[in-house]
């Protein structure tokens, strides 16, 4: 195997932590997105439609 440069390791170190981010901010619009269903659908049954 041969031995990577520092650049190399540096690019792949790069990606790897884009990665890690990438998949929290996903995350996060997920739970945020299931937040704001959840407030609209509790608002509008606030307003007693029954």
């Amino acid at each position: 195997m041969r031995e990577l440069s520092a650049e190399a390791r540096l690019h792949h170190y790069a990606r790897q932590v884009s990665r890690k981010s990438e998949t929290g901010v996903h995350t996060a619009a997920l739970y945020s997105a299931f937040a704001v269903i959840a407030a609209i659908v509790f608002g509008t049954l606030s307003v007693h439609p029954f």
